[in-house]
């Protein structure tokens, strides 16, 4: 079964107040890390960039499964590049994640892929995180929404499997700097 996978990594980064994909993570990028886990299981990964393009482009052009996608309004709604880079998608099964969460681990996607639903979510601490795992036939449906809607707004109509998981990455993103500075101390990093 070919899954493939949708990163987000298009924003400004504002609360940060550095561009996040290209923070040092370890001896990688944050955007390596995040995709890295991905690469181990997926076909293909496509990562929808808009803010410092070129910059992606090149840190990521050394990867042969990751295809990067620009997304031209990606000052306006994050939605806009969940629809970018879902209308690419070939595969039966694919994984959403914005790109900024590190830590995720393959084991945590291989376990999602074993459960089945059309909306598979990963559940740590009895919270929901990321990535999500659609099956595919929701795609012309997402293509319809709103591109002022959310993938949030989107799934809260749908039946979603929650998997239990040994996994804090699945709720830990960077929102803010001080975020980003925990995140490195819990890789052993800071």
């Amino acid at each position: 079964m070919t899954v493939e996978a949708v990163i987000a990594a298009a924003g400004l980064s504002r609360r940060v107040g550095r561009w996040k994909p290209g923070l040092p993570f370890g001896d990688k990028t944050l955007i390596e890390a995040a995709v890295a886990p991905y690469l181990e299981v997926c076909k293909r990964v496509i990562v929808v960039g808009g803010f410092n393009f070129d910059e992606l482009r090149r840190i990521l052009g050394g990867y042969e499964k990751i295809e990067t996608v620009f997304n031209p309004d990606y000052t306006g709604e994050m939605f806009l590049s969940v629809k970018i880079g879902v209308s690419r998608v070939k595969a039966r099964r694919f994984f959403f994640t914005p790109g900024d969460y590190p830590l995720v681990k393959v084991e945590t996607l291989r376990k999602l892929l074993r459960s089945s639903g059309e909306v598979v979510v990963p559940v740590f601490g009895g919270r929901r995180g990321h990535p999500v795992l659609m099956d595919s036939s929701l795609i012309p449906e997402l293509m319809d929404e709103p591109d002022s809607s959310s993938l949030k707004a989107f799934l809260k109509r749908k039946e979603i499997t929650e998997v239990e998981v040994d996994d804090p990455g699945v709720r830990l993103d960077v929102d803010t700097w001080e975020d980003y500075q925990k995140l490195l101390r819990l890789a052993g990093q800071g």
